[in-house]
Formats: structure tokens, C-alpha cells, sequence
């Protein structure tokens, strides 16, 4: 899978913090990075909020996310070079200065570049990919994985570096599989637009509670 990176420029507003938490969940969702939605949403929401705090409302800023290795990148780009985020010593009572030592816990690192007319704050989550274009390996994959491996010697996962060609014959030889299966269940006497509901619901369901 090619995780392209995006980016969304907002305006430094509370009301803005909930539309940038959506397109992170909406993005992530297309990437298949299911498992790090709640972290990432987080993350965005204190880098965001800090820009805020620190810098003022209304200031024009980049929400930037993209692949770096295995991890997930998170990007907060501001034009004020002198307002620089601190990771607090916060005591349990304290109202505020929380937002960075959140994302201190979530991140595997973080940290502050500056350029000379902006400021890059960004933070790094494990993905638990094995390599950047790779797949969340549930114990469905694995079972798919391990049935095409038995009934074709075509099979490659897709994107593993084969390119175009690789995921067409890949892609077909799933494709052959699920229709043999459909003529299985049609010589059975099976409603096959029925099993095929059913498949795309559970299918829809563990994709939610991932």
C-alpha cells in the first residue's frame, strides 16, 4: 500500500481542532492504520491546541502527516520561530501545560525544527508495520494469506515492491478464489448476494473495532 503524504492548512481556532481530528481519521482509515487513529487524533488535537495557546488564535497554520520508516509523522507548521513548545514537569492539580507531555506519552518521539520564517512541531507513532508499504496482519489475513499460498503459486502480497504488475496478479488471484467459492455456495443452494451481505458486514464491523 502507498501511503501518500497530505497535508490541510487550518486556522489556529478551537472549532477547527474537530475538523482536523475527522480528516486525521478519515486519512488513516484510507491507509489502513486503523490501530493508531485514537493516538494520532490526540496528538493532532494538542499540536494544534498549542499553536493556539501559545502562538494565538486566528494564526494560519499546516497539519502535515506522512510515513517516516514504520512511523506514522504528524506535523504542526506555524510561522512564529519564537513561541517553542515545553515539556512540563505537570503536577496532578495544574489547569493547563498538559497538552505536550501527552503527546510526550503517546509518541515513540518528538520534537521542534525551525526554519527561517516557520516552526515545524512533530511528533512520531508506531505503526506496528513491518515495513511501510505493509498490511496489519490479523489473524483473517493470515488465514487468506495461507489459503491462496495453498491454492495458487501465483500469489505475492500486495505491496511488496512488485509494483503495477505484482498487485494485478495478485489482485487476480483473489479474485479466482472468491469466485470459486461463490460457485461452491451456488451448487450448494446457497443465496449468494446473502453470503456476500453477510461477509461485507462482519467485514465493516471488525474494520470498527479496530
Amino acid at each position: 500500500m502507498r501511503r501518500k503524504p497530505w497535508t490541510l492548512a487550518f486556522t489556529a481556532e478551537p472549532k477547527e481542532v474537530a475538523g482536523l481530528r475527522r480528516a486525521m481519521r478519515m486519512h488513516l482509515g484510507i491507509w489502513g492504520l486503523h490501530e493508531v487513529v485514537d493516538q494520532a487524533q490526540l496528538c493532532v488535537s494538542e499540536l494544534a491546541s498549542n499553536v493556539i495557546a501559545h502562538v494565538g488564535a486566528g494564526t494560519p497554520a499546516t497539519l502535515a502527516v506522512s510515513m517516516n520508516g514504520v512511523r506514522l509523522r504528524i506535523e504542526v507548521r506555524d510561522p512564529d520561530t519564537r513561541a517553542l513548545p515545553t515539556l512540563l514537569d505537570v503536577s496532578v492539580d495544574a489547569e493547563g501545560g498538559r497538552g505536550m507531555a501527552l503527546v510526550d506519552a503517546l509518541a515513540e518521539r518528538w520534537g521542534v525544527e525551525l526554519g527561517p520564517d516557520r516552526k515545524v512541531t512533530w511528533c512520531e507513532l508506531a505503526t506496528g508495520l513491518a515495513s511501510p508499504s505493509g498490511h496489519f496482519e490479523g489473524p483473517g489475513v493470515r488465514r487468506a494469506q495461507a489459503l491462496l499460498e495453498l491454492c495458487t503459486n501465483t500469489w505475492t502480497p500486495c505491496g511488496t515492491g512488485e509494483g503495477r504488475a505484482g498487485r494485478a496478479v495478485s489482485q487476480e488471484s483473489v479474485i479466482t478464489i472468491v469466485t470459486d467459492f461463490l460457485h461452491w455456495l451456488r451448487a450448494h443452494g446457497c443465496d449468494v448476494d446473502e453470503v456476500l451481505d453477510r461477509a461485507q458486514t462482519r467485514y465493516e464491523a471488525e474494520l470498527e473495532r479496530r
